[in-house]
C-alpha cells in the first residue's frame, strides 16, 4: 500500500504567521500522499470577543451555543482553513479545504448532556466514509480538514480536532499505509516533563501500561496515547507525537506490539 501521512496541528501553530509559514514549508516537503487537520480555537475566541459573544470552556472544551457555532463555522471552515489552503497552493501543494460535512466524510451525533454539562452543538463522530476522500488523495489532492462535522440533518457540529485526525486516519487505513502525526508544543512524550530532551523514542502497549503505573505518563497525555493505540488497533500503521518544528524527524513513535 502507498504511504499516507496525516498531520494534526493545533490552532496556535496555524494562527500565527511565523509558525504557520514554517509549518507549511515543512508540510510541503513531506513526500508522498498527505493530509492536514487543523484547529483554530484562539481565532474563534478572538472573533467572538470582537462580536461581544462570550467564550465558555469546561475542562478545556468549548461550550458551543448557537452564536458560537456560527463563529467556529466561519473561523474553522473559512478563515483558518482557506488561509492554510492558499499558503499550500503558494508552495505547489494542490490543497482542498474540507469539513466533515463535505462528501459526507464524517457524520456525528450531538453530544448528550453529561454530569450536568451541556456542550451545545458539539459532535461525537459516529460514521466515517473515507472512500471519496481516498479517491481525491489518490489523484494528488491534499485534504485540509477543519474540525467540523455534520449530523446528517442539516446541522454543523463543532468537533475536537484530535478526533477528526484520528477518524480521518482510521477511515483511510484500509487503502493506505497511514502514519498519523500529532503535533503539540513538546518534542514528544517526555520521561521528565521539566526536561525537553527526555523524549521517549518508542512506546508500545506494555511500555504505556508501565509508564502510567509508575507515573512517568500522566494527565492529558494518557487520553492522547489511548487515542493513538485505538487508531493502531483500527489499522493505522504508526502514530507519532512530536512538535510542529520536528515534523518528519524525532518525536515519539507509538507502535503495536
Amino acid at each position: 500500500m502507498e504511504k499516507l501521512t496525516v498531520i494534526k496541528v493545533g490552532g496556535k501553530i496555524v494562527e500565527e504567521e511565523a509558525t504557520l509559514s514554517r509549518l507549511l514549508d515543512d508540510f510541503a516537503a513531506i513526500q508522498g500522499y498527505k493530509a492536514l487537520v487543523h484547529g483554530g480555537g484562539r481565532s474563534a475566541t478572538k472573533l467572538a470577543a470582537r462580536l461581544g459573544i462570550e467564550s465558555r470552556m469546561v475542562n478545556g472544551r468549548r461550550i458551543t451555543d448557537a452564536d458560537m457555532l456560527q463563529i467556529v463555522t466561519m473561523v474553522y471552515g473559512g478563515l483558518v482553513n482557506k488561509n492554510i489552503v492558499a499558503g499550500l497552493q503558494a508552495r505547489g501543494v494542490n490543497a482542498l479545504g474540507l469539513t466533515g460535512a463535505d462528501m459526507n466524510v464524517m457524520r456525528s451525533a450531538k453530544r448528550p448532556v453529561k454530569d450536568g454539562v451541556d456542550y451545545g452543538f458539539v459532535g461525537d463522530v459516529k460514521q466515517v466514509d473515507g472512500s471519496l476522500l481516498g479517491d481525491l488523495i489518490g489523484r494528488g489532492v491534499v485534504p485540509v480538514m477543519a474540525p467540523l462535522t455534520h449530523d446528517g440533518e442539516g446541522h454543523i457540529l463543532n468537533t475536537n480536532a484530535d478526533t477528526i485526525a484520528g477518524e480521518t486516519a482510521k477511515g483511510l487505513a484500509s487503502r493506505f499505509n497511514v502514519t498519523l502525526v500529532y503535533c503539540f508544543e513538546k518534542k514528544g512524550v517526555l520521561r521528565d516533563e521539566n526536561d525537553e530532551d527526555s523524549v521517549i523514542p518508542v512506546i508500545k502497549p506494555a511500555d504505556f501500561r508501565q509508564y502510567v503505573a509508575d507515573g512517568t505518563i500522566q494527565g492529558g497525555m494518557i487520553p492522547k496515547l489511548e487515542n493513538a493505540f485505538e487508531a493502531l488497533n483500527a489499522g493505522v500503521a504508526e502514530v507519532v507525537i512530536t512538535s510542529a518544528a520536528a515534523i518528519g524527524s524525532g518525536g515519539t513513535r507509538i507502535l503495536r506490539e
